[in-house]
Protein backbone atom coordinates (compact mmCIF):
# COMPACT_ATOMS: atom_id res chain seq x y z
CA UNK A 1 0.00 0.00 0.00
CA UNK A 2 1.44 3.37 -1.06
CA UNK A 3 1.89 5.81 1.82
CA UNK A 4 1.40 9.55 1.39
CA UNK A 5 3.51 12.40 2.76
CA UNK A 6 0.68 13.30 5.12
CA UNK A 7 0.68 9.73 6.46
CA UNK A 8 4.41 9.85 7.27
CA UNK A 9 4.02 13.19 9.02
CA UNK A 10 1.08 11.93 11.07
CA UNK A 11 3.00 8.73 11.87
CA UNK A 12 6.03 10.68 13.10
CA UNK A 13 3.89 12.90 15.30
CA UNK A 14 2.09 9.91 16.79
CA UNK A 15 5.31 8.02 17.46
CA UNK A 16 6.92 11.09 19.02
CA UNK A 17 3.97 11.71 21.33
CA UNK A 18 3.83 8.02 22.24
CA UNK A 19 7.54 8.13 23.07
CA UNK A 20 7.09 11.18 25.27
CA UNK A 21 4.11 9.57 27.00
CA UNK A 22 6.16 6.44 27.71
CA UNK A 23 8.96 8.53 29.24
CA UNK A 24 6.35 10.29 31.36
CA UNK A 25 5.03 6.90 32.51
CA UNK A 26 8.56 5.79 33.47
CA UNK A 27 9.16 8.98 35.46
CA UNK A 28 5.70 8.69 37.01
CA UNK A 29 6.39 5.13 38.18
CA UNK A 30 9.60 6.18 39.92
CA UNK A 31 7.97 9.28 41.45
CA UNK A 32 5.03 7.22 42.70
CA UNK A 33 7.42 4.75 44.31
CA UNK A 34 9.41 7.51 46.02
CA UNK A 35 6.22 9.25 47.19
CA UNK A 36 4.99 5.99 48.72
CA UNK A 37 8.29 5.68 50.59
CA UNK A 38 8.13 9.30 51.78
CA UNK A 39 4.63 8.72 53.19
CA UNK A 40 5.86 5.88 55.42
CA UNK A 41 6.97 7.34 58.75
CA UNK A 42 8.72 4.37 60.37
CA UNK A 43 12.14 3.50 58.93
CA UNK A 44 11.50 -0.21 59.48
CA UNK A 45 8.27 0.01 57.48
CA UNK A 46 10.15 1.90 54.77
CA UNK A 47 12.77 -0.82 54.79
CA UNK A 48 10.14 -3.53 54.30
CA UNK A 49 8.40 -1.61 51.51
CA UNK A 50 11.64 -0.93 49.62
CA UNK A 51 12.77 -4.51 50.07
CA UNK A 52 9.52 -5.88 48.65
CA UNK A 53 8.73 -3.41 45.86
CA UNK A 54 11.73 -1.37 44.69
CA UNK A 55 13.11 -3.83 42.11
CA UNK A 56 9.65 -4.32 40.62
CA UNK A 57 8.93 -0.59 40.24
CA UNK A 58 12.41 0.04 38.85
CA UNK A 59 11.91 -2.71 36.27
CA UNK A 60 8.52 -1.27 35.23
CA UNK A 61 10.24 2.09 34.65
CA UNK A 62 12.96 0.42 32.56
CA UNK A 63 10.33 -1.33 30.41
CA UNK A 64 8.52 1.98 29.88
CA UNK A 65 11.79 3.56 28.72
CA UNK A 66 12.41 0.67 26.32
CA UNK A 67 8.96 1.20 24.84
CA UNK A 68 9.72 4.91 24.55
CA UNK A 69 12.89 4.08 22.63
CA UNK A 70 10.96 1.79 20.32
CA UNK A 71 8.42 4.51 19.53
CA UNK A 72 11.12 7.12 18.99
CA UNK A 73 13.04 4.74 16.72
CA UNK A 74 10.05 4.76 14.37
CA UNK A 75 10.63 8.47 13.69
CA UNK A 76 14.26 8.08 12.59
CA UNK A 77 15.11 8.71 8.91
CA UNK A 78 11.47 9.27 7.95
CA UNK A 79 12.46 11.52 5.06
CA UNK A 80 14.61 8.74 3.59
CA UNK A 81 11.82 6.20 4.04
CA UNK A 82 9.37 8.58 2.39
CA UNK A 83 11.65 8.72 -0.64
CA UNK A 84 12.15 4.96 -0.82
CA UNK A 85 8.44 4.31 -0.33
CA UNK A 86 6.72 1.54 1.61
CA UNK A 87 9.25 -1.29 2.00
CA UNK A 88 11.65 0.46 4.39
CA UNK A 89 8.73 1.69 6.50
CA UNK A 90 7.94 -1.88 7.52
CA UNK A 91 11.63 -2.75 7.85
CA UNK A 92 12.02 0.08 10.37
CA UNK A 93 9.08 -1.23 12.41
CA UNK A 94 10.61 -4.69 12.41
CA UNK A 95 14.07 -3.38 13.44
CA UNK A 96 12.74 -1.23 16.29
CA UNK A 97 10.64 -4.10 17.66
CA UNK A 98 13.67 -6.40 17.52
CA UNK A 99 15.84 -3.79 19.25
CA UNK A 100 13.22 -3.40 21.99
CA UNK A 101 13.18 -7.18 22.55
CA UNK A 102 16.99 -7.30 22.67
CA UNK A 103 16.99 -4.36 25.09
CA UNK A 104 14.43 -6.16 27.25
CA UNK A 105 16.66 -9.22 27.54
CA UNK A 106 19.81 -7.18 28.21
CA UNK A 107 18.28 -4.86 30.79
CA UNK A 108 16.42 -7.67 32.56
CA UNK A 109 19.79 -9.29 33.22
CA UNK A 110 21.38 -5.98 34.22
CA UNK A 111 18.60 -5.25 36.70
CA UNK A 112 18.84 -8.76 38.12
CA UNK A 113 22.64 -8.67 38.38
CA UNK A 114 23.57 -5.11 39.28
CA UNK A 115 20.55 -3.52 40.97
CA UNK A 116 20.60 -5.74 44.09
CA UNK A 117 23.93 -4.11 45.01
CA UNK A 118 22.27 -0.66 44.84
CA UNK A 119 19.24 -1.96 46.74
CA UNK A 120 21.37 -3.40 49.55
CA UNK A 121 23.09 -0.05 50.06
CA UNK A 122 19.72 1.68 50.35
CA UNK A 123 18.40 -0.96 52.73
CA UNK A 124 21.47 -0.71 54.95
CA UNK A 125 21.05 3.05 55.08
CA UNK A 126 17.41 2.68 56.15
CA UNK A 127 18.28 -0.02 58.67
CA UNK A 128 20.93 2.12 60.36
CA UNK A 129 19.10 5.45 60.23
CA UNK A 130 18.83 6.70 63.85
CA UNK A 131 15.41 5.97 65.35
CA UNK A 132 13.51 8.52 67.42
CA UNK A 133 11.75 7.50 70.63
CA UNK A 134 8.18 8.64 71.44
CA UNK A 135 9.76 11.28 73.72
CA UNK A 136 11.70 12.70 70.76
CA UNK A 137 15.13 11.43 71.79
CA UNK A 138 17.63 9.94 69.34
CA UNK A 139 17.95 6.23 70.06
CA UNK A 140 21.12 4.18 70.04
CA UNK A 141 21.49 0.94 68.08
CA UNK A 142 22.96 -1.73 70.34
CA UNK A 143 25.79 -3.96 69.18
CA UNK A 144 25.59 -7.76 69.20
CA UNK A 145 27.00 -8.13 72.72
CA UNK A 146 24.54 -5.60 74.15
CA UNK A 147 21.38 -6.60 72.31
CA UNK A 148 21.35 -10.19 73.64
CA UNK A 149 20.43 -8.82 77.06
CA UNK A 150 17.27 -7.32 75.56
CA UNK A 151 16.11 -10.37 73.57
CA UNK A 152 14.16 -13.25 75.01
CA UNK A 153 15.24 -16.87 74.60
CA UNK A 154 12.95 -17.42 71.61
CA UNK A 155 14.28 -14.40 69.74
CA UNK A 156 17.87 -15.46 70.41
CA UNK A 157 17.05 -18.95 69.10
CA UNK A 158 15.57 -17.41 65.94
CA UNK A 159 18.78 -15.48 65.34
CA UNK A 160 20.82 -18.67 65.71
CA UNK A 161 18.67 -21.02 63.64
CA UNK A 162 16.19 -19.35 61.28
CA UNK A 163 18.23 -16.67 59.48
CA UNK A 164 16.49 -13.96 61.50
CA UNK A 165 18.34 -10.91 62.74
CA UNK A 166 17.08 -8.52 65.40
CA UNK A 167 18.11 -4.89 65.81
CA UNK A 168 17.62 -3.36 69.25
CA UNK A 169 17.34 0.42 69.59
CA UNK A 170 17.50 2.01 73.04
CA UNK A 171 16.65 5.45 74.34
CA UNK A 172 19.34 5.89 76.99
CA UNK A 173 17.48 8.79 78.61
CA UNK A 174 14.16 7.04 79.21
CA UNK A 175 14.97 3.35 78.79
CA UNK A 176 12.47 3.01 75.91
CA UNK A 177 13.35 0.00 73.76
CA UNK A 178 12.45 -0.87 70.18
CA UNK A 179 13.14 -4.28 68.61
CA UNK A 180 13.06 -4.72 64.81
CA UNK A 181 13.03 -8.07 63.02
CA UNK A 182 14.82 -8.72 59.71
CA UNK A 183 14.87 -11.85 57.55
CA UNK A 184 18.29 -12.73 56.14
CA UNK A 185 16.90 -14.99 53.38
CA UNK A 186 15.32 -11.97 51.65
CA UNK A 187 18.71 -10.43 50.93
CA UNK A 188 21.24 -11.19 48.24
CA UNK A 189 24.93 -11.67 48.91
CA UNK A 190 27.92 -11.44 46.62
CA UNK A 191 28.48 -14.72 44.77
CA UNK A 192 32.03 -16.03 45.13
CA UNK A 193 31.84 -17.51 41.63
CA UNK A 194 30.54 -14.64 39.45
CA UNK A 195 30.96 -11.69 41.83
CA UNK A 196 27.37 -10.46 41.49
CA UNK A 197 24.91 -9.86 44.32
CA UNK A 198 22.69 -12.75 43.29
CA UNK A 199 23.42 -15.33 46.02
CA UNK A 200 20.58 -16.15 48.43
CA UNK A 201 19.86 -18.71 51.10
CA UNK A 202 17.83 -21.52 49.56
CA UNK A 203 17.30 -23.68 52.64
CA UNK A 204 18.76 -24.51 56.04
CA UNK A 205 19.10 -27.67 58.04
CA UNK A 206 20.29 -28.39 61.54
CA UNK A 207 23.14 -30.90 61.53
CA UNK A 208 23.47 -30.90 65.30
CA UNK A 209 20.92 -29.39 67.67
CA UNK A 210 22.32 -27.20 70.45
CA UNK A 211 21.93 -28.08 74.09
CA UNK A 212 22.64 -26.23 77.31
CA UNK A 213 26.11 -27.82 77.41
CA UNK A 214 27.07 -28.09 73.72
CA UNK A 215 26.90 -25.83 70.69
CA UNK A 216 24.90 -26.87 67.65
CA UNK A 217 25.71 -26.80 63.94
CA UNK A 218 23.60 -25.23 61.18
CA UNK A 219 24.11 -25.96 57.47
CA UNK A 220 23.03 -23.19 55.07
CA UNK A 221 22.50 -23.92 51.37
CA UNK A 222 23.10 -20.96 49.02
CA UNK A 223 22.15 -20.63 45.36
CA UNK A 224 23.16 -17.97 42.82
CA UNK A 225 20.31 -17.01 40.51
CA UNK A 226 22.74 -15.76 37.83
CA UNK A 227 25.54 -18.31 37.41
CA UNK A 228 23.65 -21.12 39.25
CA UNK A 229 26.58 -21.63 41.61
CA UNK A 230 25.72 -23.51 44.80
CA UNK A 231 27.57 -23.67 48.06
CA UNK A 232 27.09 -24.76 51.64
CA UNK A 233 28.20 -22.98 54.78
CA UNK A 234 28.33 -24.28 58.30
CA UNK A 235 27.50 -22.00 61.20
CA UNK A 236 27.81 -22.67 64.90
CA UNK A 237 24.59 -22.41 66.92
CA UNK A 238 25.10 -21.01 70.39
CA UNK A 239 24.31 -23.13 73.44
CA UNK A 240 20.77 -22.91 74.75
CA UNK A 241 20.13 -20.48 77.57
CA UNK A 242 19.63 -21.95 81.02
CA UNK A 243 15.94 -21.00 80.99
CA UNK A 244 15.24 -22.92 77.76
CA UNK A 245 13.85 -26.40 78.30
Amino acid sequence: MEQTKEFYQAWDHFMLYASMASVAVAVGILLYHEMKIAQIKEYKDRYDYVNLHEVRFFWYAVVAMLIAGMFYGNTVLSHKIEESKTSWFYVRIFITVCMAIIGYVIFSNLVKIYYPRVLERRLNKLRNKPRISPEGNVMRKLDESEENHHLDAGQMAEEDVHSVDYDVWLDDKTGYKKIEKYYAYQHAEECAECGYYTMKIEREEIERAPTQTEEGLLLKHFHCSYCKHREQREEVIAKLADNVA
